[in-house]
């Protein structure tokens, strides 16, 4: 008797203390767009690691890749609303609500690595200013992931000078970089990134812009033909959390997510050029990369000036004072 007693109160502790540990777990899901493979997918299992062993196990990060969950487009809200914890969208992504976000869109406003990093690093006030209009929406940055350069895809016709593009449909991820596509005269189709395979493989656009890393990880080179580098925006990511589960977590858990987001996201900016350029010799033969000269790259700086004035005007005050910024870099 004594000896069920016991057994029954150790069963009983066993239980007790499982109850106590599931309530101290929390689950912080993430949504991504891209596969898990993709650079910015590793750089969250990099970060994913670090949280939950750092936590001891008290934060548990679960990631949904390849648009499991939301399609990039539905992100910002997503997460804005408490449907779920994280997520990782495109900063044009935020452009319905905030139109200054797409400063990174404006062709050739950044145009070397070196302006990308400065306006980008977490003490730059481009990006500050922008990190606190995000947060007015309910959703907080955690981190900004460097993704790469943006290019232009085309299918039987290259595209190598600005009036190539003329009377062409093209698949753009923003408004501004639709309004890139309108100046140079084609006609921009937005869509999100996980329905361009399909898209360009039936001939529902001509081509399309996107970053060098997407079309090794999505395999675009095997429905697009030619890949011109005008080299003409920068396309950033960012990791973002409901700002009500980011209030309701321990200060201690917030300290410790905030160190792995920098060094993942410092880590990642650096390597940045080394990930572009071995995803160009990976996919070089299997589809016709164009290199285009600073001449033709030039022609492209001059045909597309009337974006910049476009831009301002759908940005307002905040983005006149972002070109501004952008122009001291």
């Amino acid at each position: 008797m004594i000896r069920r007693t016991m057994l029954g109160l150790l069963a009983a502790a066993a239980i007790a203390g499982q109850a106590v540990m599931a309530q101290a777990e929390t689950v912080l899901r993430v949504t991504l767009q891209l596969p898990i493979k993709h650079h910015l997918g590793q750089n969250m299992l990099d970060f994913k690691k670090e949280v939950e062993a750092k936590t001891n196990g008290e934060i548990k990060i679960e990631i949904y890749p390849s648009a499991q969950l939301y399609k990039d487009k539905e992100v910002p809200q997503a997460v804005s609303s408490g449907a779920i914890e994280m997520g990782i969208a495109s900063l044009t992504r935020f452009a319905g609500t905030i139109p200054a976000v797409d400063i990174f869109y404006v062709p050739f406003m950044f145009d070397s690595q070196e302006k990308v990093k400065k306006a980008t690093a977490p003490e730059s006030p481009i990006r500050k200013a922008l990190d606190e209009a995000i947060l007015n929406t309910g959703a907080r940055v955690l981190w900004w992931q460097a993704f790469g350069q943006a290019i232009v895809l085309s299918k039987k016709k290259p595209i190598r000078l600005p009036e190539d593009m003329k009377g062409l449909k093209v698949r753009v991820f923003g408004k501004t970089i639709g309004e890139t596509v309108k100046v140079l005269g084609g006609s921009p189709v937005l869509m999100s990134g996980s329905k361009q395979f399909l898209a360009y493989q039936r001939g529902a656009v001509d081509a399309g812009m996107t970053g060098i890393t997407a079309v090794k990880s999505r395999k675009l080179y095997e429905v697009m033909d030619y890949l011109p580098l005008p080299r003409h925006a920068d396309i950033e990511f960012i990791v973002i959390i409901n700002e009500k589960v980011w209030q309701g977590l321990k200060p201690e858990h917030r300290k410790i997510i905030m160190t792995a987001a920098r060094r993942v996201e410092k880590e990642l900016r650096d390597k940045m050029n080394a990930i572009e350029n071995q995803a160009l010799e990976d996919i070089r033969p299997k589809i016709k990369v164009i290199d285009l000269t600073e001449e033709e790259r030039d022609k492209w700086r001059k045909a597309t000036r009337p974006v910049v004035d476009a831009y301002i005007k759908n940005a307002g005050e905040l983005g006149r004072k972002l070109v501004d910024m952008a122009g001291k870099l």
